[in-house]
Formats: structure tokens, C-alpha cells, sequence
């Protein structure tokens, strides 16, 4: 395909099928479009289609990417990564499904940290260098004829410059001095990344307890601050993030949050 960003080249989508799919290996197929509505509505419409787990979509353009509470955004083609995942964890509880987007975010802290970026993460889905959000998280969950399908999005920022910025306290791999931002290897050191953790997790029947929980709050740059949490009808709580519960959700002066309920968790001012 040409392209006429010679820093933005388009996903190679042999080296990535070369590098991570095959007899036995855990991604079964890997789709690379050059654009797309949603990666996370085509992945959903794979796994309707019966599609297997293991099945990837990314994009070069993403023209109606969502984020949690359906807002929208756009980036210049070649710019970041978006991908959708699609996971069948069928023997895993529906409950502990709650730990699938904190997982993905564990994948991408530690694929960020690996070229150099000291990023943290945010509760419940987002990436963060020094407060600016370099990479969301998205979990959908689809009914389809094999059962219930998870479809995990991750739209994460690899060479967007300052001047496109959709607001000031995002940020990108470039502007942070990342050690690589050809989104090829980046995305197959996800895709590593997220097969690892999501295989230790499904191994431990979905217990959290098994290092998930830990580590995530390890990394977690919400524990140990004062947020305030907006709640739905303009209600909020103001306290100490204290912990992650067993089921993901965020603890605040002893009382536990689920991420379906909140729409905004800020730092108290």
C-alpha cells in the first residue's frame, strides 16, 4: 500500500501474522485493514460469525473509535495503534471478566516500559506518562452462537506530534522519547505481552489473587492518592484510593467502586 508519511509507514500484516500466528500458537488470525469504522465492531462481527479466540484486528485508520461512555475520537492515519482482540475465556467465572481490561492495560505498561517509557496506569483503563494519557482500553461483550465473546480494544498513541494532539494532556511514544515507534514491532510486543498475562490469568481460573491483582496495583498510579470519583446524576466520592478489590474495582475510603459505575476519577483538588 503507498503512503506518503515515510515516518508512518502502514502495519506489515505478514511480519505480524509471521511472527505470532501458526499450528499451536495462541493468535489464530491477524486482519489488517488500512481503515475502519471500529475495530472493536469488526471483531464483534467476527465473533458472531464464529470467529476463534485468538482473532486480531488493527487498523491504519480508525474513523469511529469509542471509548468508555461512547466518546469519540480520530487520529491521522498511521499514528497510533488500533486493535481489537477477541477472547473466549468461557471456563472463567463472568464475574472475574471484570479483570480482563486491567489485564490489557498490564500488557501495555509493560510493552511501553520496554522501549523506554515510565508509564503507570490509571484506573481503570487508561495509560498514563506524568498525568497525559497515552493509550485507552476498551472491553465489550458480545453474545454470539459459541457463547459469550470478550472483545478488548486498545487505541494506543505511537507518532502523533504535538500539534496534533486531540488535547493537551494526552501524549505519544514519539513525544516521550520512545526507543521504537515502528507500530509493527510495537504491536507484536503487545500482542506478546497480552498472550502472557492472559494465559497465566485463564490458568488460574481467573483468580486475581494469582499475581494479577498485585501487579496491577503495583503499577496502578491511583492507589495512594486522593481522587474524587463522579458518579452518575452529579453525584461523586472524595477520599483515599486505597487498593483493587477482587473484583477490579477500585477502593475508596472502604468503599468499593466498579468501573460501570463511575464516569470520571480525577485527583481531589
Amino acid at each position: 500500500m503507498p503512503f506518503d508519511d515515510l515516518d508512518r509507514p502502514p502495519l506489515d500484516a505478514g511480519a505480524l501474522r509471521t511472527a505470532l500466528t501458526g499450528p499451536g500458537r495462541f493468535w489464530t488470525d491477524i486482519v489488517i485493514t488500512e481503515q475502519t469504522g471500529s475495530t472493536n465492531a469488526d471483531v464483534a462481527e467476527a465473533a458472531r460469525a464464529g470467529a476463534p479466540e485468538g482473532t486480531v484486528h488493527a487498523t491504519d485508520l480508525q474513523v469511529a473509535g469509542r471509548g468508555r461512555l461512547d466518546r469519540t475520537w480520530e487520529s491521522p492515519a498511521g499514528s497510533g495503534i488500533a486493535v481489537s482482540v477477541l477472547l473466549r475465556p468461557d471456563e472463567i467465572p463472568a464475574a472475574r471478566w471484570v479483570w480482563l481490561p486491567l489485564l490489557v492495560g498490564l500488557a501495555v505498561d509493560a510493552t511501553v516500559r520496554e522501549f523506554g517509557i515510565d508509564c503507570g496506569l490509571k484506573w481503570p483503563n487508561d495509560v498514563l506518562v506524568d498525568d497525559r494519557k497515552l493509550a485507552g482500553i476498551l472491553l465489550e461483550r458480545v453474545d454470539t452462537p459459541q457463547g459469550a465473546a470478550a472483545i478488548i480494544g486498545v487505541g494506543l498513541n505511537v507518532t502523533l506530534r504535538e500539534d496534533e494532539l486531540p488535547v493537551e494532556t494526552a501524549t505519544s511514544l514519539l513525544l516521550e522519547g520512545s526507543t521504537e515507534t515502528d507500530r509493527t514491532i510495537v504491536l507484536r510486543a503487545l500482542l506478546r505481552n497480552l498472550e502472557a498475562l492472559y494465559r497465566a490469568w485463564k490458568e488460574a481460573d481467573g483468580n486475581p489473587a494469582a499475581g494479577i491483582r498485585d501487579s496491577y496495583e503495583r503499577r496502578c498510579v491511583t492507589i495512594g492518592t486522593r481522587v474524587r470519583v463522579a458518579l452518575p446524576n452529579d453525584a461523586s466520592l472524595e477520599g483515599e484510593a486505597t487498593a483493587i478489590d477482587e473484583l477490579g474495582r477500585l477502593v475508596v475510603d472502604g468503599q468499593a467502586i466498579s468501573a460501570g459505575d463511575i464516569t470520571h476519577v480525577r485527583p481531589a483538588t
